[in-house]
């Protein structure tokens, strides 16, 4: 048989040649579920900032993929125990670890379902896929959930260094144009070996650990949390909160997509459970759906949702302006009454309530390296060292703690 009928190859611009065997887990590849992804932008929101940043879930998804595929083979080589089915349990659960993500990936994760994250629905759809595989993920979903008795696998899957984490740095950062995000990727991965049950990096890779934590924390300052971007979701954010306060109104508003109207009318909570009905729908979505509901609203009776739509669409965004302390009262009161004053020129209802979607006053929060709860480990002279201690400079002390910013979204026409 022709070996080029065994695996199937893609072409990657950050890892090269992929190369997935032909069986379940490139059946899993082709289903909808995953197929979804290509229509989900990896970074949300962020094009309206990078114009390039347009690579999609289904990328990273696959990029995660090949990294696991090259660490566990190092492991395997390093004489670390995998058996195939934890080998392919692994490689299947990320390739599923953002399956859940729904349209424009954090940005709406809490506007569409009650009580809910991204990671609860993966797990939910992985389950389906379970049950439609003939239990063929069940050891995938053990590893997901650190159920299972390896803990090594979960560790690679969730982690303050995991597969997830490192393939979308190295991809944030080319499809951004931010250098400042490149990560040794190989070096990591051939220095990773399991230690005492649970994954370490040997000394030699240490620098490359330094340069992902730096890596980390400069993508969050000027990527994951650049000002306009802060802006961009807020604004996508008073959009759907403005249809929801009609909706709750009485009102009623044309949608473009049946799945987002479901969720937007019923308002679902995932505190108990996700149903059968939530997954169906959900998994329905992708970016689509908002632009072409938005696409819809802008033409509306209601000024508020015409005008924010209006803004959306044509990039006509807030301003954020990062402030040294939280504002009191007596200066956020100073600043809805310029913006009252804003909306009234524009012509646009200037109730208290109102302000709400053209104004926020909002804190920020990044970590590049939580030490303290999940920590990075240093094999030295046969023993696991915490990194920050193992490390030679000290640098990385001050990179274990937060960074706090306050920030308000406000109108381009007032000043803070």
């Amino acid at each position: 048989m022709d070996k080029s009928t065994r695996y199937k190859i893609f072409n990657d611009p950050i890892h090269g040649f992929i190369t997935v065997p032909k069986g379940p887990i490139l059946k899993l590849i082709d289903h909808p579920y995953v197929q979804r992804l290509r229509r989900v932008r990896q970074l949300g929101l962020g094009y309206l900032v990078f114009p390039a940043a347009e690579h999609s879930r289904f990328s990273h998804a696959l990029g995660a993929l090949e990294l696991g595929q090259r660490v566990l083979n190092n492991l395997r080589e390093k004489d670390t125990t995998i058996s195939q089915p934890e080998y392919d349990g692994t490689l299947m659960a990320i390739l599923l670890h953002d399956v859940g993500h729904g349209p424009l990936s954090h940005t709406l994760e809490h506007s569409l379902i009650k009580d809910f994250n991204h990671e609860m629905m993966s797990l939910a759809i992985m389950k389906k896929l379970n049950k439609e595989f003939g239990g063929a993920l069940d050891t995938a979903i053990s590893i997901f959930t650190n159920q299972h008795k390896k803990k090594f696998l979960h560790q690679l899957i969730s982690s303050q260094l995991d597969l997830d984490r490192l393939d979308y740095l190295r991809r944030d950062s080319f499809f951004t144009g931010v250098s400042e995000g490149t990560v040794g990727i190989n070096r990591i991965l051939k220095t990773m070996r399991v230690f005492k049950g649970n994954i370490v990096i040997e000394k030699k890779g240490i620098y490359a650990v330094e340069n992902y934590i730096i890596a980390r924390r400069l993508m969050y300052m000027q990527v994951y949390q650049h000002k306009t971007v802060l802006s961009a979701d807020f604004l996508l954010r008073s959009i759907f909160k403005r249809v929801q306060a009609l909706i709750d109104s009485g009102q009623k508003l044309n949608f473009a997509s049946p799945a987002l109207e479901f969720f937007m009318l019923e308002q679902p909570s995932a505190k108990k459970r996700i149903s059968n009905e939530m997954i169906d729908r959900y998994t329905e979505m992708d970016d689509h759906d908002v632009y072409l509901s938005i696409k819809l609203w802008v033409k509306g009776e209601d000024k508020i949702l015409a005008d924010l739509c209006y803004r959306f669409l044509n990039r006509d965004l807030f301003r954020t302006t990062f402030i040294d302390k939280k504002l009191n009262r007596a200066e956020k009161i100073e600043v809805q009454k310029k913006t009252k004053k804003a909306l009234n020129k524009l012509r646009l209802p200037v109730d208290d309530s109102d302000l709400e979607y053209y104004l926020t006053f909002e804190q920020s929060y990044s970590e590049a390296y939580k030490y303290k709860n999940e920590s990075i480990w240093i094999l030295e002279d046969d023993k696991a060292v915490e990194f920050s201690k193992a490390a030679e400079t000290k640098n990385i002390i001050a990179l274990t703690e937060p960074v706090v910013k306050h920030y308000c979204v406000h109108l381009k026409d007032i000043t803070i």
